[in-house]
C-alpha cells in the first residue's frame, strides 16, 4: 500500500464530506461498488486515473488537487519539461505522467502512459469512464481492446474513442509502449 493512496483517498473523503455527498450517491454516479470505493477512500486500492478524473469532475475541482493536495494556479499556460510531469501511479498495468497538473480549469487531462509488458497480464483489467479519449502511440506497439474490438496501434498511429465503453491496453512484442493520452 502506498502512502500516496492514503493521501489521495483522504482528500477525496474530505471533499465528499464538504459537499455533503454520501458514498452511495457517489458510487452510483461512478458506477462502482461501495466496497471498491471504500478501498479507494481508505487508500487500500489504487484509484484508476479515469476514476480520479470522474471524481474531480463530480467535485468540480482540478484532478491535480486530488493528486497533489496543492491548488492548481496556472491560468494562461503551463510547461512540463521532459520527464517532469506529475507521476500518477494509479493502475499496476500502466504508469501515468500528468502533463498539465498545474493548470486550472482544464477541459482535458493529458498524460504520457507507459505500458510495461511485464506488468500486463493476458487480459488486463478493463476501464471505462465518462467522456472521450485520444491516444497517440509514441513508442512500441499496443493492443487496444474497446468494447471487445481489438485494434493494434503502432508508433505514429492514433485513435479517438468513446471512453464510456470498456477498454484495456496491452503492450505487444514484449516491448514497453508509451503513448500520449488525452482524456476529455
Amino acid at each position: 500500500m502506498k502512502e500516496n493512496n492514503k493521501d489521495i483517498g483522504g482528500r477525496i473523503k474530505e471533499f465528499r464530506d464538504i459537499l455533503d455527498m454520501g458514498v452511495e450517491e457517489l458510487t452510483n454516479e461512478l458506477n462502482i461498488s461501495e466496497e471498491k470505493y471504500s478501498d479507494y477512500e481508505n487508500g487500500d486500492r489504487d484509484i484508476p486515473a479515469s476514476i480520479l478524473y470522474e471524481i474531480a469532475q463530480k467535485f468540480n475541482v482540478d484532478m491535480g488537487l486530488l493528486i497533489t493536495g496543492e491548488e492548481t494556479r496556472m491560468r494562461i499556460l503551463t510547461i512540463t519539461r521532459k520527464g517532469e510531469g506529475t507521476s500518477v501511479d494509479r493502475r499496476k498495468e500502466y504508469g501515468y505522467e500528468n502533463l498539465a497538473s498545474k493548470f486550472i480549469h482544464k477541459k482535458a487531462e493529458p498524460f504520457i502512459v507507459t505500458v510495461d509488458p511485464l506488468k500486463t497480464s493476458d487480459k488486463p483489467s478493463e476501464s471505462s469512464h465518462v467522456g472521450q479519449e485520444f491516444n497517440y502511440i509514441l513508442e512500441g506497439s499496443l493492443l487496444l481492446n474497446i468494447n471487445k474490438n481489438e485494434i493494434t496501434l503502432n508508433e505514429g498511429d492514433s485513435i479517438f474513442f468513446d471512453s464510456n465503453y470498456p477498454h484495456y491496453m496491452k503492450a505487444l512484442n514484449n516491448e514497453t509502449v508509451k503513448f500520449l493520452a488525452i482524456i476529455l
